[in-house]
């Protein structure tokens, strides 16, 4: 198959996925995401399948669980609320998917919001990372500034020789995102981490994801996470411009670039390899960020 027809198949792909965000509490139909595509009802439906590993309808009822999930823990609503406006047309049809989808009851739930699996909607933007070349020509202009990141705990889940997103995926799955995203966090969302050596345990991975928690913080931790403690540190936080999804590649190539040829030498600092580096979510409406911890020079 040619670059530029799988291309234009992911583009059909997270177009279609784009309207189904946008669009989540009203129908959609195939008919929809046909018109969103630009392809017939049967190729988009196959398109859907093959790249993103489920049906639309499938797609839809996940997303929607796991929004209802969401508003749940976060307001408190009644069960039969959250039913309704996921599209269930009874308590006891909703009670059922939402207990084959997270293992709870939605009550049980309310009551006590433990970490679940939530369903995060990604997976095509980023199978076009895989390179190392950066389009110097369109270069985009990043944002740089000196944050103090406080004492605290990160609850993270280790892989086994991953150094970057992509093994780190293959050994522990995507979906582990979700577990972390349902789970409530310092900075408000989870984070990436690079981890130095003394972080890390024999046969484990250097790339893990978690969220970060208070420093005294003594609650559960899922099964098979693990939580480390991590000293008050100041970061160098590297953010780029808003970008498309189409240019999700280079936004993220980019803000590497420049992190990795900065000198922190010129506003008095250098590079603290003992913190952990750390990755946020990348989303276009805030560009991406990735963060390397500094210390003032001569302090090494």
């Amino acid at each position: 198959m040619e670059v530029n027809e799988v291309q234009e198949q992911m583009k059909a792909v997270q177009r279609m996925q784009e309207y189904i965000e946008e669009h989540l509490e009203e129908e959609i139909t195939l008919a929809n995401l046909s018109e969103v595509s630009l392809f017939s009802s049967w190729h988009s439906y196959r398109l859907f399948k093959n790249y993103l590993g489920m049906t639309p309808a499938e797609y839809i009822r996940r997303l929607r669980l796991s929004y209802s999930a969401m508003r749940l823990k976060k307001e408190q609503c009644l069960v039969i609320d959250a039913a309704y406006d996921c599209g269930f047309e009874s308590v006891d049809g909703y009670t059922r998917a939402f207990y084959k989808e997270f293992g709870c009851n939605p009550g049980e739930y309310v009551k006590d919001p433990v970490p679940i699996g939530l369903f995060i909607p990604y997976g095509v933007k980023f199978r076009e990372l895989r390179k190392d070349i950066v389009d110097m020509e369109n270069l985009q202009s990043v944002f740089v500034q000196v944050i103090r990141k406080p004492e605290r705990k990160v609850i993270i889940k280790r892989g086994i020789k991953a150094e970057d997103y992509f093994d780190y995926c293959a050994e522990v799955n995507c979906e582990v995102w979700g577990i972390l995203m349902s789970m409530d966090s310092l900075c408000g969302e989870p984070v990436c981490l690079w981890l130095p050596e003394e972080y890390k345990k024999p046969g484990t991975s250097t790339y893990v994801q978690g969220v970060e928690v208070a420093p005294d913080y003594a609650g559960g931790i899922p099964e098979g996470f693990d939580i480390i403690s991590l000293p008050m540190a100041e970061y160098l936080v590297v953010q780029g411009e808003p970008f498309q999804e189409e240019d999700y590649s280079q936004a993220i190539l980019s803000v590497q670039y420049s992190l990795n040829h900065y000198d922190p030498s010129v506003i008095g600092y250098e590079w603290d390899d003992s913190n952990p580096r750390i990755q946020l979510e990348p989303r276009g409406e805030r560009g991406y960020i990735e963060m390397r911890a500094i210390q003032k020079r001569g302090t090494k």
